[in-house]
């Protein structure tokens, strides 16, 4: 299986949306935007001078919207990118781990698109 077939739980997503396709599609089109605009905010935080608050409700948010469409990982590296405030030498890391797991939800979301019904 390829890493990015494991990037969204579509079995945790289908629970919500009763596995209507048309409705995973316009919620994981909007996911991808949103995490998308949150991926810049955060990529612009960390080489910035970066507010802790404005890091962590960042963070907060996409660990929520991740979880919430069953992008685990995603969610788990948003989490701990949480926990690190902004400080340089712990946000540097922590930006290329949400950078690499939302490469692979995008990479999902593309593939399930699409494949279609």
């Amino acid at each position: 299986m390829a890493k990015n077939e494991q990037s969204v739980d579509l079995e945790h997503l289908n629970r919500y949306t009763g596995g209507d396709y048309a409705l995973n599609e316009e919620i994981l089109c909007l996911f991808a935007t949103q995490c998308r605009e949150m991926m810049e905010r955060l990529e612009s935080l960390a080489t910035g001078e970066a507010d802790t608050k404005s890091w962590r409700e960042t963070t907060h948010t996409l660990k929520g919207a991740a979880r919430g469409i069953g992008a685990f990982a995603l969610g788990n590296a948003a989490a701990e990118a949480e926990k690190t405030g902004s400080e340089r030498p712990a946000v540097l890391p922590a930006l290329e781990r949400l950078k690499s797991t939302s490469a692979a939800v995008y990479l999902f979301i593309e593939q399930f698109l699409k494949d279609g019904r």
